[in-house]
């Protein structure tokens, strides 16, 4: 009797495991970026994931960000002996905007939060990689 309820147990449990993974819980991925534009991310040989199933943060995507500066140009020297070209600087101050490049290349390995259901993916960051400009771990 009590190898019957374990039977009937584990068929249960199988059961369970079976239904949670059939809805594609959210899970963490890495996939590897095959295109740029359009956008599109490699799970395996068989999945590649379209740019409009993935959203981007601002780690994996160019975007504009404003600093406030308060700089001083370095001195450069003109030509030609006349004061208006004679070795000056300027200030550079205010609220300015810049570019970040961090938007996705093709080779990029890309962590990937995929949501519940398997239909959308989150690029949340490069894996780090030292040979593209990260210095420390």
């Amino acid at each position: 009797m009590e190898n019957d309820f374990n039977k009937i147990l584990n068929v249960i449990k199988s059961a369970a495991v079976s239904a949670v993974e059939n809805t594609k819980p959210a899970t963490m991925l890495v996939g590897l970026v095959v295109s740029e534009s359009p956008l599109q991310i490699a799970l395996d040989s068989t999945l590649i994931i379209p740019e409009d199933r993935i959203m981007l943060t601002k780690n994996t995507c160019e975007w504009t960000m404003e600093m406030s500066v308060d700089h001083i140009t370095e001195n450069r020297a003109g030509g030609g002996g006349y004061a208006e070209y004679a070795s000056h600087n300027h200030e550079y101050k205010g609220r300015k905007k810049y570019l970040v490049h961090n938007q996705l290349k093709n080779g990029d390995l890309v962590w990937l939060f995929r949501e519940t259901g398997g239909q959308r993916y989150i690029a949340i960051d490069r894996v780090y990689n030292p040979n593209e400009g990260c210095t420390t771990k």
